[in-house]
Protein backbone atom coordinates (compact mmCIF):
# COMPACT_ATOMS: atom_id res chain seq x y z
CA UNK A 1 0.00 0.00 0.00
CA UNK A 2 1.23 3.25 -1.29
CA UNK A 3 1.07 6.52 0.72
CA UNK A 4 -2.03 7.32 -0.41
CA UNK A 5 -3.70 4.30 0.51
CA UNK A 6 -3.77 3.14 -2.73
CA UNK A 7 -2.82 -1.24 -3.02
CA UNK A 8 0.43 -1.25 -5.12
CA UNK A 9 0.64 -3.73 -7.60
CA UNK A 10 3.74 -5.80 -8.12
CA UNK A 11 5.09 -8.01 -10.43
CA UNK A 12 7.96 -9.11 -12.84
CA UNK A 13 9.80 -7.43 -16.03
CA UNK A 14 10.05 -9.82 -18.68
CA UNK A 15 10.52 -7.54 -21.63
CA UNK A 16 11.97 -4.10 -21.80
CA UNK A 17 11.97 -2.58 -25.40
CA UNK A 18 12.63 1.15 -26.80
CA UNK A 19 11.81 2.41 -23.11
CA UNK A 20 8.72 -0.15 -22.87
CA UNK A 21 8.92 -2.41 -19.81
CA UNK A 22 6.51 -4.82 -20.06
CA UNK A 23 5.71 -6.46 -16.50
CA UNK A 24 3.58 -9.70 -15.33
CA UNK A 25 1.87 -9.99 -11.91
CA UNK A 26 1.13 -12.42 -9.82
CA UNK A 27 -2.18 -12.98 -12.09
CA UNK A 28 -0.20 -13.79 -15.12
CA UNK A 29 -2.05 -10.42 -16.62
CA UNK A 30 0.78 -7.99 -18.80
CA UNK A 31 1.20 -4.46 -18.22
CA UNK A 32 2.92 -2.23 -20.61
CA UNK A 33 4.97 0.25 -18.48
CA UNK A 34 7.25 3.08 -18.95
CA UNK A 35 9.73 4.18 -16.08
CA UNK A 36 9.09 6.95 -13.83
CA UNK A 37 10.61 9.94 -14.20
CA UNK A 38 13.06 9.59 -11.00
CA UNK A 39 14.77 6.84 -12.39
CA UNK A 40 15.98 8.54 -15.30
CA UNK A 41 16.97 11.56 -12.74
CA UNK A 42 19.38 8.88 -10.03
CA UNK A 43 20.15 6.50 -13.63
CA UNK A 44 18.49 3.81 -12.45
CA UNK A 45 17.96 1.39 -15.39
CA UNK A 46 15.45 -1.78 -14.81
CA UNK A 47 16.11 -4.95 -16.12
CA UNK A 48 14.67 -8.00 -17.41
CA UNK A 49 13.95 -9.96 -13.89
CA UNK A 50 13.11 -6.59 -11.64
CA UNK A 51 10.40 -7.41 -9.57
CA UNK A 52 8.64 -3.61 -9.24
CA UNK A 53 5.79 -1.93 -8.18
CA UNK A 54 3.19 -0.58 -10.61
CA UNK A 55 1.70 2.94 -10.57
CA UNK A 56 -2.38 3.09 -9.58
CA UNK A 57 -2.58 3.39 -13.42
CA UNK A 58 -0.55 0.44 -14.02
CA UNK A 59 1.35 2.13 -16.91
CA UNK A 60 4.39 3.07 -15.01
CA UNK A 61 7.44 1.03 -13.00
CA UNK A 62 7.86 2.88 -9.65
CA UNK A 63 9.89 1.50 -7.39
CA UNK A 64 12.19 -1.38 -8.50
CA UNK A 65 12.06 -4.42 -5.30
CA UNK A 66 15.63 -5.28 -3.67
CA UNK A 67 17.54 -7.53 -6.07
CA UNK A 68 19.50 -10.79 -4.71
CA UNK A 69 21.51 -10.21 -7.85
CA UNK A 70 22.10 -8.79 -11.36
CA UNK A 71 24.24 -9.15 -14.56
CA UNK A 72 25.85 -7.04 -16.71
CA UNK A 73 25.78 -9.17 -19.68
CA UNK A 74 23.19 -10.38 -20.38
CA UNK A 75 21.61 -7.06 -18.17
CA UNK A 76 19.35 -9.44 -15.96
CA UNK A 77 18.56 -9.36 -12.53
CA UNK A 78 17.15 -11.52 -9.33
CA UNK A 79 18.48 -15.15 -11.69
CA UNK A 80 18.33 -18.33 -9.68
CA UNK A 81 20.60 -20.38 -11.95
CA UNK A 82 22.56 -20.07 -15.32
CA UNK A 83 22.18 -22.95 -17.61
CA UNK A 84 25.47 -22.48 -19.82
CA UNK A 85 24.58 -23.89 -22.98
CA UNK A 86 27.28 -25.05 -25.70
CA UNK A 87 27.66 -27.52 -28.52
CA UNK A 88 30.58 -29.76 -29.42
CA UNK A 89 30.65 -29.20 -33.15
CA UNK A 90 28.74 -26.88 -35.47
CA UNK A 91 29.63 -24.18 -34.13
CA UNK A 92 33.24 -25.83 -32.10
CA UNK A 93 33.18 -25.75 -28.68
CA UNK A 94 34.95 -22.90 -26.63
CA UNK A 95 35.83 -23.87 -23.26
CA UNK A 96 36.83 -20.08 -22.65
CA UNK A 97 33.20 -18.85 -23.36
CA UNK A 98 31.88 -21.81 -20.90
CA UNK A 99 34.17 -20.91 -18.04
CA UNK A 100 33.64 -17.24 -18.91
CA UNK A 101 29.99 -17.86 -18.10
CA UNK A 102 30.70 -20.13 -15.16
CA UNK A 103 32.85 -17.22 -13.79
CA UNK A 104 30.45 -14.40 -14.14
CA UNK A 105 27.52 -16.55 -12.52
CA UNK A 106 30.15 -17.11 -9.36
CA UNK A 107 31.00 -13.80 -9.18
CA UNK A 108 27.48 -12.91 -8.88
CA UNK A 109 26.78 -15.87 -6.37
CA UNK A 110 24.56 -17.20 -8.91
CA UNK A 111 23.91 -21.00 -9.10
CA UNK A 112 25.60 -22.69 -13.00
CA UNK A 113 25.26 -25.69 -14.86
CA UNK A 114 26.52 -26.94 -17.79
CA UNK A 115 24.11 -28.42 -20.64
CA UNK A 116 25.69 -29.62 -24.11
CA UNK A 117 23.24 -29.49 -26.86
CA UNK A 118 23.28 -30.85 -30.32
CA UNK A 119 24.13 -34.45 -29.05
CA UNK A 120 22.96 -35.85 -32.22
CA UNK A 121 26.05 -34.60 -33.70
CA UNK A 122 28.74 -36.13 -32.08
CA UNK A 123 28.88 -39.29 -30.00
CA UNK A 124 27.71 -40.04 -26.37
CA UNK A 125 31.62 -40.78 -25.46
CA UNK A 126 32.29 -37.05 -26.77
CA UNK A 127 29.90 -35.76 -24.43
CA UNK A 128 30.63 -37.62 -21.82
CA UNK A 129 33.97 -37.17 -21.71
CA UNK A 130 33.79 -33.29 -21.63
CA UNK A 131 30.58 -33.09 -19.54
CA UNK A 132 33.30 -34.83 -16.90
CA UNK A 133 35.82 -31.92 -17.32
CA UNK A 134 33.41 -29.68 -15.21
CA UNK A 135 31.77 -32.12 -13.13
CA UNK A 136 34.56 -33.10 -11.81
CA UNK A 137 34.90 -28.87 -11.00
CA UNK A 138 31.54 -29.54 -9.49
CA UNK A 139 28.97 -28.61 -11.62
CA UNK A 140 26.20 -30.41 -12.82
CA UNK A 141 26.03 -31.27 -16.53
CA UNK A 142 22.78 -32.39 -18.56
CA UNK A 143 23.35 -33.87 -22.54
CA UNK A 144 20.64 -32.83 -24.56
CA UNK A 145 19.69 -33.00 -28.26
CA UNK A 146 16.90 -29.77 -29.15
CA UNK A 147 16.24 -31.06 -33.10
CA UNK A 148 16.07 -34.84 -31.75
CA UNK A 149 13.68 -34.10 -28.30
CA UNK A 150 16.74 -35.70 -26.28
CA UNK A 151 17.43 -35.23 -22.65
CA UNK A 152 14.12 -32.44 -22.02
CA UNK A 153 13.19 -34.51 -19.51
CA UNK A 154 16.08 -34.28 -17.40
CA UNK A 155 16.97 -30.76 -17.56
CA UNK A 156 13.12 -29.81 -16.88
CA UNK A 157 13.56 -30.33 -13.11
CA UNK A 158 16.63 -27.80 -12.86
CA UNK A 159 14.34 -25.11 -14.10
CA UNK A 160 11.02 -25.50 -11.85
CA UNK A 161 9.92 -22.81 -9.75
CA UNK A 162 13.09 -20.64 -10.41
CA UNK A 163 14.16 -17.84 -12.63
CA UNK A 164 16.52 -19.52 -15.26
CA UNK A 165 18.99 -17.83 -17.85
CA UNK A 166 20.11 -19.53 -20.64
CA UNK A 167 23.77 -18.38 -22.16
CA UNK A 168 25.90 -19.39 -24.68
CA UNK A 169 27.43 -17.90 -27.76
CA UNK A 170 25.60 -17.95 -30.91
CA UNK A 171 24.47 -21.13 -33.21
CA UNK A 172 24.72 -23.44 -29.64
CA UNK A 173 20.56 -23.87 -30.09
CA UNK A 174 19.26 -22.26 -26.81
CA UNK A 175 16.43 -20.78 -28.86
CA UNK A 176 15.92 -24.59 -29.97
CA UNK A 177 16.16 -26.02 -26.53
CA UNK A 178 13.57 -23.40 -24.91
CA UNK A 179 11.09 -23.98 -27.78
CA UNK A 180 11.39 -28.04 -26.73
CA UNK A 181 11.23 -27.40 -22.76
CA UNK A 182 8.28 -24.56 -23.15
CA UNK A 183 6.34 -25.54 -26.45
CA UNK A 184 7.57 -21.31 -27.02
CA UNK A 185 7.87 -20.36 -31.23
CA UNK A 186 11.30 -18.48 -30.24
CA UNK A 187 13.34 -17.59 -33.90
CA UNK A 188 16.14 -20.49 -34.58
CA UNK A 189 18.77 -19.68 -37.13
CA UNK A 190 21.42 -22.01 -38.43
CA UNK A 191 25.22 -21.64 -38.46
CA UNK A 192 27.21 -19.74 -41.35
CA UNK A 193 29.41 -22.40 -42.92
CA UNK A 194 31.74 -19.31 -43.96
CA UNK A 195 31.64 -17.85 -40.01
CA UNK A 196 31.17 -21.44 -37.95
CA UNK A 197 29.33 -19.28 -36.13
CA UNK A 198 25.64 -18.66 -35.22
CA UNK A 199 23.11 -16.09 -36.34
CA UNK A 200 22.01 -13.97 -33.87
CA UNK A 201 18.02 -14.87 -33.33
CA UNK A 202 17.66 -13.51 -30.41
CA UNK A 203 17.36 -9.64 -30.11
CA UNK A 204 16.61 -8.43 -26.68
CA UNK A 205 16.95 -10.52 -23.42
CA UNK A 206 13.16 -12.01 -22.54
CA UNK A 207 11.52 -13.58 -19.80
CA UNK A 208 9.23 -16.38 -20.55
CA UNK A 209 6.77 -18.03 -18.00
CA UNK A 210 6.90 -22.20 -17.63
CA UNK A 211 3.71 -24.00 -17.79
CA UNK A 212 5.30 -26.36 -14.84
CA UNK A 213 6.35 -23.10 -12.44
CA UNK A 214 9.23 -20.71 -12.81
CA UNK A 215 10.52 -18.28 -15.93
CA UNK A 216 13.34 -18.80 -18.32
CA UNK A 217 15.62 -15.93 -19.63
CA UNK A 218 16.15 -16.31 -23.46
CA UNK A 219 19.43 -14.16 -24.18
CA UNK A 220 21.26 -12.70 -27.28
CA UNK A 221 24.10 -14.79 -28.55
CA UNK A 222 27.43 -13.42 -28.36
CA UNK A 223 31.28 -14.38 -29.15
CA UNK A 224 32.54 -11.84 -26.06
CA UNK A 225 32.17 -11.58 -22.55
CA UNK A 226 33.08 -8.98 -19.92
CA UNK A 227 33.96 -9.88 -16.77
CA UNK A 228 33.10 -6.93 -14.41
CA UNK A 229 34.38 -6.55 -10.79
CA UNK A 230 36.49 -9.77 -11.26
CA UNK A 231 40.33 -9.38 -10.48
CA UNK A 232 43.31 -11.52 -11.50
CA UNK A 233 44.04 -11.54 -7.56
CA UNK A 234 40.40 -12.58 -6.78
CA UNK A 235 40.46 -15.13 -10.27
CA UNK A 236 41.24 -18.32 -8.40
CA UNK A 237 38.05 -18.00 -5.50
CA UNK A 238 35.88 -18.52 -8.37
CA UNK A 239 36.81 -21.80 -9.67
CA UNK A 240 35.42 -24.24 -7.16
CA UNK A 241 38.04 -26.79 -7.31
CA UNK A 242 40.45 -23.97 -6.53
CA UNK A 243 38.92 -22.76 -3.52
CA UNK A 244 38.05 -26.10 -1.73
CA UNK A 245 42.48 -25.70 -1.72
CA UNK A 246 43.24 -23.03 -1.37
CA UNK A 247 43.45 -23.28 2.29
CA UNK A 248 46.12 -26.03 2.07
CA UNK A 249 49.14 -24.40 -0.06
CA UNK A 250 51.81 -23.52 1.52
CA UNK A 251 51.29 -19.44 1.58
CA UNK A 252 48.18 -17.70 2.13
CA UNK A 253 47.09 -15.82 -1.12
CA UNK A 254 48.57 -18.11 -3.36
CA UNK A 255 48.42 -17.65 -7.21
CA UNK A 256 48.15 -21.39 -7.97
CA UNK A 257 51.01 -20.26 -10.75
CA UNK A 258 54.77 -20.71 -9.62
CA UNK A 259 54.41 -20.65 -6.06
CA UNK A 260 55.99 -24.05 -4.37
CA UNK A 261 53.94 -26.37 -2.59
CA UNK A 262 50.92 -25.17 -3.71
CA UNK A 263 47.80 -27.79 -3.45
CA UNK A 264 46.18 -26.78 -6.50
CA UNK A 265 48.99 -27.49 -8.58
CA UNK A 266 49.39 -30.65 -7.21
CA UNK A 267 46.10 -31.54 -7.60
CA UNK A 268 46.20 -30.79 -11.33
CA UNK A 269 49.15 -33.08 -11.43
CA UNK A 270 47.06 -35.88 -9.92
CA UNK A 271 44.14 -35.69 -11.99
CA UNK A 272 41.87 -34.24 -9.23
CA UNK A 273 41.68 -31.10 -11.15
CA UNK A 274 41.46 -31.44 -14.94
CA UNK A 275 44.76 -30.03 -16.50
CA UNK A 276 41.78 -28.28 -19.66
CA UNK A 277 40.36 -25.65 -16.10
CA UNK A 278 43.84 -25.47 -14.82
CA UNK A 279 44.71 -24.12 -18.67
CA UNK A 280 41.59 -22.09 -18.44
CA UNK A 281 42.42 -20.14 -15.03
CA UNK A 282 45.98 -19.17 -16.65
CA UNK A 283 44.54 -17.98 -19.42
CA UNK A 284 41.68 -15.47 -18.14
CA UNK A 285 44.83 -14.60 -15.24
CA UNK A 286 46.71 -13.44 -17.75
CA UNK A 287 43.86 -11.44 -19.79
CA UNK A 288 42.54 -9.53 -16.20
CA UNK A 289 46.21 -8.76 -15.47
CA UNK A 290 46.85 -7.11 -18.82
CA UNK A 291 43.25 -5.79 -18.76
CA UNK A 292 42.07 -7.30 -21.40
CA UNK A 293 38.96 -9.37 -19.92
CA UNK A 294 36.99 -7.38 -22.49
CA UNK A 295 38.52 -9.36 -25.43
CA UNK A 296 37.73 -12.42 -23.93
CA UNK A 297 36.22 -14.39 -26.83
CA UNK A 298 36.41 -16.20 -30.31
CA UNK A 299 36.79 -12.69 -31.89
CA UNK A 300 40.11 -12.13 -30.49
Amino acid sequence: MNKRGEISTQGIITKGIGGFYYVVDAEGTVHETRACGRFRKEKIIPRVGDRVKLSPGLDAVVELLPRKNALIRPPVANVDRIVVVASLTSPAVDMYMIDAFLLSAEAAGIDAMLCINKSDLCTEEECRSFCAVYEKAGYETVITSAKAAEGIDVLRPYLKDKVTAFAGNSGVGKSSLLNRIGDFCLETGAVSEKLARGKHTTRHVELFPLSFGGFILDTPGFSRVELPGITADTLSGLYREFAALEDECKFTGCLHLKEPDCAVKAAVEEGRIHIKRYESYQYFYEKLRDNKFWKIGKDE
